[in-house]
């Protein structure tokens, strides 16, 4: 099958007509990106913020355009907004509430349907091993009988499909996408639909609405809870998941060290002061036990995350060790509760999941069965 050409596309995108201004989204110029990969194809659709919320069918429009296309496989259009630069003889308004970055707020949907709780995995910076964090316990909680999804929301550094070794790319099932299934798990994320070395070069409202599809244009079906893998810091794609999303909670990721605590204490402060309880807080690279001669060393400390956690209040949720079963297998796309089930560290994963089911369990309605770990 031939490959899709930028020429195809914009043909077709050319049938979308903005009916406010007249004319057609090429022509109009409201094409601000355009990227095809294997059959996968984004658009950025850039539109005045005054008028996103009513943009909504423009962007349905030029997805289903652009599908009717052959040898295409999935389309994602995202609204994003060029603001224009603000009028300097205009009264100011200050935001002091922590909750956006200026202009409009963002659209809020008041659920998920069909799925039971949404709980983020954070961290306050990156390479603490959060990925590979939420996908064991994503795992550990479907190795106890329950109905799991696990979006990841890095869109700028998507790792879910190295991480669970998925390299096709999703089925559209009607209007929404379909997830992906891996070890019983539902899986979707940004890295299905474009190539693993392809920069995205977005502005952060294409983050915003890339996000608001994965969350409510995909087939997740119904679930137990929804684990989401969120990317470090306290930027739009954290701010667009507590406006937006009812999460149940959120669980911090840190290793031992000082530097990296002090920013798992933003990433835990930000999510308490939008009103997100705290579900606890996991010590990774706790440790590391030499396989040769058994001997145990703290390369990155040990006991900051505990220390931690009891200044601020929370749960210490457990310890992960650093060691190379984990990596390993996590390169490998099959992750240690998995393919080591009776190992020690995937017991760790499992403790640690049913301890945080359980306070899910106790903040919502209709409690969920309950985890017995082995």
């Amino acid at each position: 099958m031939a490959q899709v050409t930028e020429d195809q596309v914009l043909t077709a995108l050319r049938t979308v007509t903005d009916s406010e201004r007249g004319a057609d989204i090429v022509s109009l110029g409201m094409i601000a990106g355009l990227t095809i990969q294997d059959g996968a194809v984004t658009v950025a659709i850039e539109v005045d913020p005054r008028r996103a919320a009513q943009a909504e069918p423009i962007r349905h429009a030029a997805e289903s355009a652009v599908k009717r296309l052959d040898g295409i496989e999935a389309v994602t259009a995202v609204l994003t907004a060029h603001r224009p630069p603000p009028n300097r003889n205009a009264p100011q308004v200050h935001d002091h509430g922590g909750h956006g970055h200026g202009g409009p707020p963002p659209r809020v949907r008041p659920s998920l349907s069909g799925i039971h709780a949404v709980v983020a995995v954070a961290s306050g910076k990156g390479g603490v091993g959060k990925s590979t964090t939420a996908i064991n316990l994503a795992l550990a909680l479907v190795g106890q009988g329950l109905r799991v999804g696990l979006l990841d929301a890095d869109v700028y550094g998507p790792s879910l499909p190295r991480l669970l070794g998925i390299t096709e790319k999703p089925q559209a099932d009607g209007e929404r996408l379909a997830p992906i299934m891996r070890y019983g798990l539902a899986t979707m994320s940004i890295g299905f639909l474009v190539a693993e070395d392809t920069p995205m070069i977005w502005r952060g409202p294409m983050v915003q609405s890339a996000l608001q599809q994965m969350l409510f244009d995909v087939a997740w079906g119904p679930l137990d809870v929804l684990v989401v893998d969120m990317p470090p810091g306290t930027g739009d794609a954290q701010l667009t998941m507590a406006q937006q999303v009812p999460l149940a909670g959120a669980v911090i990721v840190s290793t031992p060290q000082d530097l990296a605590l002090l920013d798992a204490r933003k990433g835990l402060n930000m999510f308490r002061r939008v009103d997100v309880p705290v579900l606890g807080i996991i010590e990774n690279m706790s440790y590391f036990t030499c396989p040769h001669c058994g001997g145990r060393s703290d390369i990155f400390n040990h006991g900051g995350a505990r220390r931690e956690a009891e200044r601020l209040g929370v749960d210490f949720l457990g310890e992960i060790p650093l060691d190379m079963a984990i990596r390993e297998t996590s390169d490998q796309g099959c992750p240690i509760v998995v393919s080591a089930p009776e190992s020690e560290h995937a017991r760790a994963f499992r403790t640690i999941a049913a301890a945080i089911w359980q306070r899910v369990a106790t903040q919502t309605a209709n409690p969920p069965p309950r985890i017995v770990v082995d």
